[in-house]
Order: C-alpha cells, then sequence, then structure tokens
C-alpha cells in the first residue's frame, strides 16, 4: 500500500489486498478503516471517507463522480454506490472504450451520512443522500435520498420504520473522546457539490 498516493491517508488505515483503487490521488481517507478485499473504489472527482468506517468486501464506488461517506457509516458486503452513469437517452454513446466526445456522461454524486449503514448487496443511485443514520436493508435499490434515523427496504426503497438515535449519539462522543479524534467535517465539500 506504500506505493498507492491518496490525497490524504489517516490512522489506522487497513486494506486487506486485493483491492483496486482508480484516481488514488483523488481519494481522501481518515482515521481507523477498514476496507476489506476485492472492494473496487473509484477517486472520480474526489472520494472523501470519514473516521471509523467500514467498506466490506466486493463493494463498489463507481461512476466518475463525487462520493462522501461520513463518519462511524458502515458499507458491507457487494454495496454498489454509483455517483456517474453514462447516459441512455440517445445524447451519445455509452461505451467507455470510445473517445469521450462521442460519450454522453454525467458525474453526479453520494452522500452517505454519518451512521447510516448499507446493507449487503444495496445499490445507491447518483444523486442520492443516504440520511444520518438510515438502516437500508440487503438487496434495497436506493433512488432517492432517505430521511435522518429511517429504516428502509424494498426496490425502490421505502421508509418502513424509525431509528433511535439517542445511545449512538452518545456512544460515538464517548469514542471521539476517548481516542482524542476531531469528527470529520465535509460540509464545505457537500456545499460545493449540491449547493
Amino acid at each position: 500500500m506504500n506505493d498507492i498516493k491518496f490525497a490524504r491517508i489517516g490512522k489506522n488505515v487497513d486494506i486487506y489486498q486485493p483491492v483496486s483503487f482508480i484516481k488514488p490521488e483523488k481519494i481522501f481517507l481518515g482515521n481507523n478503516i477498514i476496507i476489506s478485499e476485492f472492494a473496487y473504489i473509484n477517486g472520480g472527482l474526489g472520494t472523501y471517507i470519514g473516521n471509523h468506517v467500514h467498506i466490506a468486501a466486493q463493494s463498489c464506488i463507481s461512476g466518475g463522480g463525487y462520493c462522501i461517506i461520513e463518519d462511524f457509516a458502515g458499507i458491507s458486503a457487494g454495496a454498489k454506490l454509483i455517483t456517474g452513469s453514462a447516459q441512455f437517452n440517445g445524447e451519445g454513446l455509452t461505451s467507455p472504450t470510445l473517445p469521450q466526445k462521442y460519450q454522453a456522461v454525467k458525474r453526479s454524486f453520494v452522500i452517505i451520512k454519518k451512521h447510516a449503514i448499507l446493507a449487503t448487496n444495496v445499490v445507491v443511485h447518483p444523486g442520492v443522500t443516504i440520511g444520518e443514520g438510515s438502516v437500508i436493508a440487503s438487496g434495497s435499490i436506493v433512488t432517492k435520498d432517505t430521511e435522518p434515523w429511517s429504516i428502509y427496504m424494498g426496490s425502490p426503497a421505502k421508509k418502513t420504520k424509525n431509528r433511535d438515535r439517542s445511545k449512538i449519539i452518545e456512544l460515538e462522543n464517548k469514542v471521539n473522546e476517548e481516542q482524542n479524534l476531531i469528527p470529520s467535517d465535509f460540509t464545505q465539500i457537500i456545499n460545493s457539490i449540491i449547493g
């Protein structure tokens, strides 16, 4: 891993090979991160991963746009975060093998707020913000923003119930205090992306 030049890498970052990084110079890694085997992470226009984040095996961040994963978020095995896509409306050709002038690609973003959990094989489409503390059930497809501290499931994902936040926030504060950790703040980046 010493030969990979990330934009920034914090302390206690464990990367279990093999992992594929595209544009690592656009990837910002916080502290206490685990990236498991067979993950694929495209730095795109900018990928920002906060503190205490786990990206599980066979997860994927692709599409070439922006991706922000805030503190204490979890990305389970096989989850797909799609930050951009070819346009299939006839504006251009859709193969990445072609020169860019013939393609029609829209770059966007995916934002995963703190304490959010994407369960196994969740797919998040471009332009979506997963609300703070949201849980997305296995196999769900998320095409719209989710409300904070809610549980979603299905295709497309729909809210099924609320999630209690009080104990989670209390534990977050204890961890940050014990580890003398400054919480990640991606507010400026998010504002520049989505206004």
